[in-house]
């Protein structure tokens, strides 16, 4: 699969963390368009700790940093610990992102498909380049 701007991509099994159903719909479409598979949508933070820690193997992660009225830390914390990459999604630019985690890459809502592209492939070339 080609990606916008002539990049290859070689796809990878996605997590999208989002509780807007328009926008994690608006997700699953783009990442299938990119040529990613969605290994699951959840709208919780409980439920997507409770997916990475099951066993449902994912390459990397799309996090709304704000849940309803929870905070997305635990779920990056999570990831983080287990050097899957991750990118967040936020409608409240970079302030909103965890501080520990202020380095990742952040999609402005609404975003566009080649800033999904582009985000994913930036945080999954880092992880790849990270020694074990």
């Amino acid at each position: 699969m080609e990606l916008p701007g002539g990049r290859a991509e070689k796809g990878g099994r996605i997590l999208i963390v989002e509780d807007e159903p328009f926008i994690a719909l608006t997700l699953e479409d783009m990442l299938v368009e990119l040529g990613f598979t969605v290994a699951g949508t959840v709208a919780q933070v409980p439920e997507a700790l409770a997916f990475i820690e099951g066993e449902n193997p994912i390459d990397a992660a799309l996090l709304d940093v704000n849940i309803g009225s929870q905070k997305i830390d635990p779920v990056a914390d999570l990831l983080a610990a287990r050097a899957c990459p991750f990118v967040f999604t936020t409608g409240y630019g970079r302030s909103g992102v965890p501080i520990a985690h202020n380095t990742r890459a952040v999609v402005q809502k609404p975003f566009r498909l080649e800033e999904i592209a582009a985000a994913l492939q930036t945080e999954m070339s880092a992880a790849r380049e990270q020694p074990l």
